[in-house]
């Protein structure tokens, strides 16, 4: 019976469909069209009485009428940037170091610290909050490293001894206070794996991937051995990860003093605190993170580590081998223990014998590996747990509402000190935060938003930036105008910026407005004794997801040592205000200087009312960086050129020639001659000719913008106010295009192997994690002799490049 009924639904009725009216259609059309318009209307408005209350962008002071409503902008540019100048104090930010540097504040555990700085900068005026988010985080637990000699006995029986026990801590100072905390940090690398294992060692160089092919062709055993890698050029974590592919049991990272420029024992110096010298004892920390494939939390790859979130296996990003970090001083036994052992390092090229500076201690740097009866025991212990960490964010919200700069430096640090990493940053970071805080005070308000934060984690992997970025990827992608970072501030003399092409002008421009601390010509600016070098961007700062992951244009900056400068004790417990205070920069004039340069950067892109970009000068750099994979390409099918004959480079070539993955130029041109490579080589032309179009709207674009400046200098009377609201108009479409320019370089699937890098122009080097590499699909398809790879990543960078020129 029940099967028979008629369902409910069928029994009720329904009117026939009503076919809607024309003029209904026309109504909701007309609507939608007019609430864009008010809304780009009033935008227009907002843009044209700010930045044009009486003609001109100089005279905010002057203004006799307003828009009503609208607050009166007390203070001109010119006045904006002579608070700026004028108010960071070299005392100020020795106060601010000295804080930072008391006491220990590794990721997760520095909350103290995070809530110091928030309530200072709102005491400086800027409203900030602590932002959270749940890492995956390792603590060390226990470490030992022993040199083991198998001993003989009369009778036939043999036993282990120790030959030497390292110390694997940094002595105490008297003179520095900061290395005789109770609660110093312990020697260890993040991200280490836990693990106890014994084996001959082996001397692997720089523990490049070119170092480990030297090995290979030499047929020195890898697998089943303990790598012993001096630290340099290359992430320390990639030293680990092409150990671990070798098969090699754990390994060894030391500082090498060779490395350390013209201010070494060696040469008569001495050592830390009595000189400028490396302390013997002298030990790097750090991440061993797989940086170049995914930074950040390694259990979110791709999205913020917020409570509850689905966690991710981290095999492919951190380390399954276990590894220690040890200073010069405990390295000396087992070098020593090498001597003799297998080949020596000028058996190899030059490139085995570059900065050997413990030769004068009797190092002979033979690669061994040790005999079987001279072994090393390694043992690492670490806790890993999911721990809060926390970002500190300030907000000066500006009359623009989608216009936003973020300015950034990170507070965690591997030990007690950290006065240069990162703290140089911080203290320089505040400084021009109260300056800032003073305009405010003053009456100022920026055209565009600043967004200041303070990151936690950063030394682990990047994490707190990347989890931030993550979080806020579709607001900061509409928004983001640029991302301006500073680490390690200050360490030296010599001004060395990374940035984007697109912010060249920008640096160019704030450094010859400002004085140089170094008066050996009375009235230099930082400009003029800057070198000009502006380097592309990598990674191994919080810009990297900005600028890899969201595609928004970055800066990072910093003064950096000479070689002929006091050592830099990087990542080790001198790194202190002790060493900062009597080495690093007495009287703190560089962080000042370094204070003066963020906030006139900040309000050159926050308070000019074009966005101070050159796209003109990103096209050039694009034809220059198609170039360099030209020649890459010309010089890989040349049979004459070896990579182990190639001419002894600057660092920065050394580290990118020894890092690629070619087996060897030869045996790449004599399998090169088919028609793939030929196709190639052509279909790079059509590069150079999507270039040409992007040039050309780029030039046309920057023209623009220096015609549109020039009318902002001339008197509008208050009543043209419609002429006001055009140049207001096109000056918001100038600003859009360059702000979007950037994020056309995007490329969704990311590059091969690590799909979170999905800019196709930049990226760390893929066996080099610091520096940066240019076109990597194109270049790591010349490495990897796939020419077929090679002209798809040609396709991929070319649509990039006419989304770009569409864009303009």
């Amino acid at each position: 019976m029940s099967s028979e009924r008629t369902p409910l639904i069928a029994k009720v009725r329904v009117a026939e469909p009503r076919p809607r009216y024309p003029h209904a259609v026309l109504r909701r059309f007309c609507t939608v069209a007019l609430a864009s318009i008010l809304i780009w209307f009033f935008i227009g408005v907002a843009i044209s009485m700010t930045l044009l209350p009486d003609g001109s962008s100089h005279h905010h002071h002057d203004d006799k009428w307003t828009w009503p409503g609208h607050p009166k902008r007390k203070l001109s540019y010119e006045q904006l940037q002579r608070v700026l100048l004028d108010n960071p104090s070299s005392r100020r930010a020795e106060e601010w170091s000295r804080y930072y540097t008391a006491g220990p504040h590794l990721a997760g555990k520095n909350y103290s610290q995070a809530v110091w700085t928030k309530n200072k900068w709102e005491e400086f005026g800027i409203k900030s909050d602590i932002v959270s988010y749940d890492v995956y985080l390792n603590y060390p637990v226990d470490h030992r490293l022993a040199l083991l000699e198998k001993e003989k006995h009369a009778h036939g029986a043999s036993t282990w001894k120790v030959s030497y026990e390292a110390s694997l801590t940094e002595d105490v100072l008297d003179e520095d206070p900061s290395t005789s905390l109770p609660n110093r940090v312990p020697t260890f690398h993040g991200y280490s794996a836990s693990g106890n294992v014994t084996g001959p060692v082996v001397y692997v160089n720089y523990a490049t991937y070119q170092d480990f092919e030297d090995l290979i062709r030499a047929n020195v055993t890898l697998k089943g051995k303990i790598a012993i890698a001096r630290y340099g050029g290359i992430f320390r974590g990639l030293k680990v990860k092409r150990a671990q592919e070798l098969g090699m049991l754990g390994v060894i990272l030391y500082s090498d003093p060779g490395d350390d420029g013209k201010n070494t024992e060696e040469n008569g110096e001495k050592s830390y605190p009595d000189g400028p010298a490396r302390h013997p004892s002298s030990v790097q920390r750090g991440s061993v993170q797989f940086l170049s494939v995914s930074p950040g939390d390694p259990t979110t790859p791709g999205y913020a580590s917020k409570p509850g979130v689905p966690r991710q296996p981290v095999d492919t990003a951190i380390p399954s081998i276990p590894s220690v970090p040890i200073s010069y001083l405990d390295a000396l036994p087992i070098l020593k223990a090498l001597n003799g052992h297998g080949p020596k390092a000028d058996d190899f090229n030059k490139y085995w014998t570059r900065n050997t500076g413990l030769q004068y201690k009797g190092v002979h740097y033979n690669v061994g590996p040790t005999p079987d009866d001279v072994v090393v025991n390694l043992y690492n212990e670490q806790d890993y747990v999911y721990t809060p960490l926390w970002n500190v964010i300030g907000v000066i919200n500006g009359t623009i509402p989608d216009e936003v700069v973020v300015v950034g430096n990170h507070r965690d640090a591997w030990i007690a000190g950290g006065a240069g990493d990162p703290n140089s940053g911080s203290a320089v970071l505040n400084e021009a935060i109260r300056s800032f805080g003073e305009a405010i005070r003053q009456g100022w308000k920026p055209l565009r938003t600043i967004v200041f934060a303070s990151w936690d984690g950063e030394e682990y992997g990047l994490v707190g930036s990347t989890e931030w970025v993550e979080d806020y990827m579709p607001w900061l992608k509409d928004a983001t105008v640029a991302y301006v970072n500073t680490d390690v501030s200050v360490r030296g003399t010599y001004l060395s910026p990374n940035a984007a092409p697109l912010l060249d002008n920008v640096i160019h421009a704030v450094t010859a407005a400002i004085q140089s601390p170094n008066q050996t010509v009375p009235g230099q600016t930082v400009h003029d004794v800057w070198d000009k070098r502006i380097r592309t961007m990598g990674s191994g700062s919080d810009f990297t997801a900005f600028q890899d992951f969201a595609g928004i244009p970055c800066l990072d900056i910093g003064f950096t040592a000479r070689s002929d400068e006091p050592v830099y004790q990087y990542h080790s417990n001198y790194d202190s205000f002790h060493w900062m205070e009597k080495f690093g920069d007495p009287g703190f004039v560089y962080h000042r200087t370094m204070a003066q340069v963020i906030s006139l950067i900040t309000a050159q892109l926050a308070d000019l009312p074009i966005i101070p970009f050159r796209a003109a000068d990103y096209a050039h750099a694009l034809d220059r960086y198609v170039k360099q994979v030209e020649d890459k390409l010309d010089e890989a099918l040349s049979p004459s050129t070896e990579l182990t004959t190639a001419p002894l480079l600057n660092d920065e070539a050394y580290f990118e020639l020894r890092s690629s993955t070619r087996k060897s130029f030869a045996s790449l041109a004599s399998s090169s001659s088919d028609s793939s490579v030929e196709s190639f080589k052509i279909s790079l032309k059509r590069l150079h000719e999507a270039l040409r179009k992007l040039t050309a709207r780029a030039t046309e674009l920057d023209k623009h913008a220096d015609e549109l400046k020039q009318k902002l200098e001339q008197h509008v009377p208050w009543w043209k106010w419609p002429a006001k609201l055009k140049l207001g108009s096109k000056i918001r479409e100038v600003n859009t295009k360059y702000k979007y320019l950037e994020r056309s370089f995007l490329f969704e699937e990311g590059l091969d192997g690590r799909p979170v890098f999905k800019h196709v122009v930049f990226a760390p080097g893929l066996w080099t994690g610091y520096a940066g590499a240019v076109f990597p699909g194109l270049m790591e398809s010349i490495d990897a002799q796939d020419w077929t790879n090679a002209e798809r990543w040609v396709d991929i960078i070319e649509s990039r490049l006419k989304n770009a020129a569409h864009r303009l």
